[in-house]
C-alpha cells in the first residue's frame, strides 16, 4: 500500500487517513511528494511526524524533478506478489485488429479536436481489405454528435479530416506492417453516446444497459 502526502503541508487529516491505515495487514510506505518545494529543515520535521506511524518505509520523492523515483518504484515492485500469467507472453492484446484500428482513428481525432470537440466523436469500422501483396484498404465512418461538428471535423477543404487520417495511418502501418490506404467520413448521429445501440454498433458495448 502506498500512501502520497505534500511535504508542504501534512495536516491533521493526512495524519488521520495514516493513522487509519496502520491497521492494514500488508507493507505500507510513504511517499512524501513536492521534496524540491521544501527546505531541509523542513522536511526533517515533516518526516520525524510520519516516523512515529510505524509504516515500512518513508521516501521523500519529487515527481516534477523526478527525484527518488527510481527508488520508490523499485521498492514497490519488490515488495509485490507475483500474480498468475493470464495470457501468453507473445500475447500483447486480447483486443482484435478492428477494435485496434479504431481507437487509433479516434485517438488521433480526438488529440487534433482537443479543443473544439470534446469526446463525441465515435468510429465505426466499415471494411478491412487486403487489396495487393502490401497494400489493405480501410474504410471507417466518424460520428459526431452535432451537426455544426461535423464541419470543424472535415476542416477547410478537407484538411482537418485529412491531418487525422494521416496520423491514423502511420500509426496503423506500424500496426500491420502494411501499406495502408485509410478512407474516412464524417456523420452525424446526435446522442449517440446515451444509446445502446450506437455502443454498440460502434463497438463500446457488447450487451443492452
Amino acid at each position: 500500500m502506498l500512501a502520497v502526502v505534500d511535504a508542504q503541508s501534512i495536516g491533521p487529516g493526512d495524519m488521520a487517513v495514516l493513522e487509519s491505515l496502520r491497521a492494514l495487514r500488508c507493507p505500507k510506505f510513504i511517499a512524501v511528494n513536492k521534496l524540491d518545494l521544501v527546505d531541509r529543515e523542513q522536511l526533517i520535521r515533516e518526516l520525524a511526524k510520519l516516523n512515529e506511524l510505524g509504516f515500512d518505509q518513508i521516501v521523500p520523492v519529487s515527481a516534477l524533478k523526478r527525484k527518488n523515483l527510481d527508488t520508490l518504484e523499485r521498492l514497490l515492485v519488490q515488495t509485490m506478489p507475483e500474480g498468475p500469467r493470464y495470457f501468453p507472453d507473445d500475447m500483447i492484446t486480447d483486443q482484435p485488429e478492428r477494435a485496434i484500428i479504431a481507437e487509433i482513428v479516434r485517438e488521433k481525432a480526438l488529440r487534433c479536436l482537443d479543443e473544439e470537440i470534446p469526446h463525441g466523436v465515435g468510429v465505426e469500422m466499415l471494411s478491412i481489405e487486403k487489396i495487393g501483396d502490401h497494400l489493405i484498404e480501410i474504410h471507417a465512418n466518424l460520428y459526431c454528435e452535432r451537426a455544426s461538428h461535423k464541419s470543424i471535423i472535415i476542416g477547410k477543404q478537407g484538411a482537418m479530416l485529412g491531418r487525422i487520417g494521416s496520423l491514423a495511418r502511420a500509426d496503423i502501418e506500424r500496426l500491420l506492417d502494411e501499406h495502408v490506404m485509410l478512407k474516412l467520413w464524417v456523420k452525424v448521429r446526435e446522442n449517440w453516446r446515451n444509446r445502446p445501440h450506437d455502443l454498440r454498433t460502434l463497438g463500446y458495448s457488447d450487451k443492452d444497459s
